[in-house]
């Protein structure tokens, strides 16, 4: 079975954002420190759950009024490109082809078919 491992907050103000959940849920927030902006998003130690990240929202903010905001919620997969195939297969659409995430794997964002953003995540160590 395919488990959701990892979900994705984007923020128009991330530390503003950091205070809020912090306030909020209690999460941890620990910047990466990699060559973009990230932050590692820890929820809790116990099971079941899932951890996550965040990072600066690239475009305008949403707008009163928009249906759903939401995070992006990426699943684990045993090959990023056996899951674009079944996606666009059963009429959803890729919203940004497969690239590497160095030292940890392939990721892949998609559209399901009610216009929703989801990732889909393989592991691979050597992902350049």
């Amino acid at each position: 079975m395919n488990r959701p491992t990892h979900f994705e907050l984007h923020a128009d103000n991330p530390e503003r954002a950091v205070a809020f959940y912090t306030a909020v849920f209690g999460w941890h927030f620990q910047k990466w420190d990699g060559p973009t902006p990230y932050w590692l998003i820890t929820t809790g130690t116990e099971a079941p759950g899932i951890n996550g990240g965040m990072v600066p929202r690239r475009g305008p903010a949403p707008t009163e009024g928009q249906a759903v905001n939401a995070y992006t919620v990426t699943t684990k997969v045993s090959s990023v490109d056996a899951s674009v195939a079944a996606i666009v297969a059963n009429g959803g659409t890729i919203a940004l082809p497969k690239m590497p995430i160095p030292a940890m794997g392939w990721l892949a964002y998609a559209k399901d078919t009610e216009g929703n953003i989801f990732g889909v995540m393989q592991d691979d160590p050597a992902a350049k």
